[in-house]
């Protein structure tokens, strides 16, 4: 059974047919085309699947199947496990045909969805106490996080394997916008379900959602060009081989774990998660508790938190190249500075719905250029290709252990007094401290980022 699946997730073999030399460039151009696109769309798709949870808080705490603090261990089952795997999958994707390992992982992260919906009407008829849910639920959360995690390392490598180094900044910003393209998916979406029909039908959603993004990938992704009878990238593209491209993947990884400067990316990023999955994993309940806002006016004013957050992502990149002439700190600081000030005023101050969607728009396009520049760019910098989903793996797993412990926090800061009012005053200074570590620590640690994984 190992080598079957061995041999199935292998990095596919150069095809013995060879595309003829005139249909080079334009078979190239589609397929690197459809490749993006493909991989790009569909993770948009993985956070569909992984944000019903997000959404359906308050329906379970005023059903009373669950409180803040089991929402928030069954948040961080996912977070935790998600850690490990996009890790322990960043090494192994390395390896892998990226078009099967993506899409397989969708494929039971929306299962995962849809039996979690299927439990919640059978609670209906059965009754189960809130501490069996919250085992049930953290255990089919947690494998859903599992799942979610062999959904950025290969793609990630689809860009290394597909696009120029020239190229790799542009592409991977617009790459990086899914995710907010799935929150606000998610928001929107599954929010006007759950208004309409019930909890139970958020997560049946989403595990649809995700088998269509699964088939996706399967149609339109393709694993290396060499796979498709296409010369290598270097020769597709004129680039000049590195010393790096010919050294054993083991050998870089080695390099690239003994760096320092990927471990200051990664700690950073710790902070950067923490400040982002706040507004997106408990921003609705905010609004809800704190604010009165209604389910759907709660879901839509987050859902343009991550809008916006698109916007602020996909310029990151131009940003850093253009304007500031590849300098990554300074639009990090800029934006940082930015992000504090709008998310105090969305934690502090009251407004309306438009002054909230206002701040929280401010503050994902700041969080999404510190986002792609910290969490991304900064690391693409400094690693050789072929080991880029190594480096992807070791800051994941800072990221989202920093997010799940964040989802265990909150859920224990956030208090309700025997009055039935809300405290939210504790976690938001929590929040806060987290924003700003995460563009000071970048700014500090810049020296040991410049420093290239392998020596020439």
């Amino acid at each position: 059974m190992i080598n079957g699946f061995y041999r199935y997730f292998r990095i596919s073999k150069p095809s013995a047919e060879r595309v003829p030399q005139e249909e080079v460039d334009s078979t190239y151009k589609k397929l690197r085309t459809q490749t993006f696109w493909g991989v790009t769309v569909a993770y948009s798709f993985f956070y569909v699947c992984r944000m019903a949870l997000s959404i359906v808080k308050q329906p379970l705490i005023d059903d009373g199947i669950l409180s803040t603090a089991q929402l928030g261990i069954i948040g961080s089952a996912l977070l935790f496990v998600y850690a490990v795997g996009k890790f322990v999958n960043g090494f192994i994707a390395d390896y892998c045909n990226i078009r099967r390992f993506m899409a397989i992982g969708l494929l039971v992260s929306a299962l995962a969805n849809i039996l979690i919906g299927a439990l919640g009407f059978a609670m209906g008829f059965l009754g189960s106490s809130p501490f069996l849910v919250m085992v049930v639920f953290s255990v089919l959360w947690g494998i859903n996080g599992w799942m979610q995690s062999m959904g950025a390392p290969p793609g990630v490598i689809s860009l290394s394997r597909w696009f120029p180094l020239k190229e790799r900044g542009t592409w991977y910003s617009i790459f990086s916008a899914t995710p907010y393209l799935g929150k606000s998916l998610s928001f929107w979406l599954i929010g006007i379900v759950v208004g309409w029909f019930g909890w139970q039908y958020g997560f049946l959603f989403a595990g649809v959602v995700g088998l269509a993004g699964s088939a996706l990938v399967f149609i339109t992704v393709s694993d290396t060009p060499e796979s498709k009878g296409l010369p290598s990238i270097q020769e597709l593209t004129g680039e000049t081989r590195e010393k790096t491209d010919s050294m054993p993947t083991k050998v870089l990884q080695k390099y690239v774990f003994k760096n320092p400067g990927i471990w200051v990316i990664a700690l950073s990023s710790a902070f950067v998660y923490i400040t982002q999955y706040a507004v997106s994993g408990w921003g609705v309940l905010f609004l809800q508790k704190s604010k009165d806002f209604s389910d759907i006016a709660a879901s839509d004013i987050i859902a343009f938190s991550e809008i916006f957050g698109i916007a602020g992502t996909v310029c990151a990149g131009w940003l850093s190249d253009k304007l500031f002439k590849g300098n990554r700190v300074s639009p990090v600081i800029l934006s940082g500075v930015v992000c504090l000030a709008s998310l105090g005023l969305f934690l502090f101050t009251e407004g309306s719905a438009v002054m909230n969607i206002i701040y929280v728009s401010m503050f994902s396009i700041s969080i999404g250029v510190v986002f792609c520049i910290v969490a991304g760019l900064m690391a693409l910098d400094i690693v050789p290709r072929k080991a880029t989903g190594s480096a992807l793996g070791i800051v994941g797993i800072s990221s989202y252990v920093a997010a799940g412990i964040q989802d265990v926090v909150s859920g224990f800061m956030i208090r309700q007094d025997a009055s039935g009012a809300w405290d939210f005053g504790p976690v938001s200074y929590f929040w806060m401290a987290a924003c700003l570590a995460s563009f000071l620590l970048p700014v500090y640690g810049w020296k040991y980022m410049k420093k290239k994984v392998v020596q020439d």
